[in-house]
């Protein structure tokens, strides 16, 4: 019997600044992600069930420690306003989605790994 079928890994990636200050991780990438599907902040914010003004202000505060815009805002006229993500946004996003399918493989083998060695 597998003493140890009930595990299973869980973790976080996140970037920080050299000074340590949190940049991006696995919750704004959510919510770009979530901003890119459906075309605006407050339906992502919404649909996630977090705060607008709060998410707004993060990622204010990400763009300016990156230096570049993650977002492009087109203001509410008749049909309502929308947000997308940057070309600068969707390529940060893109290559965030491919480092965490590399770690996600990793962990999960690694994971294996450690299992083995534990019912060994």
């Amino acid at each position: 019997m597998n003493k140890f079928e009930n595990l299973k890994p869980e973790y976080k990636i996140w970037f920080s600044s050299l000074q340590g200050e949190g940049i991006l991780g696995d919750g704004k990438w959510k919510i770009l992600k979530q901003i890119d599907e459906c075309g605006s902040l407050v339906r992502a914010c919404e649909q996630l069930g977090i705060t607008y003004r709060r998410t707004w202000n993060d990622l204010r505060k990400i763009e300016k420690m990156l230096g570049f815009n993650l977002l492009e805002t087109i203001r509410g006229g008749p049909d309502g306003g929308s947000t997308m993500l940057s070309p600068e946004g969707r390529r940060l996003v893109k290559s965030f989605d491919i480092f965490h399918q590399r770690m996600d493989k990793m962990m999960n083998k690694e994971f294996a790994r450690l299992l083995d060695d534990l019912n060994s």
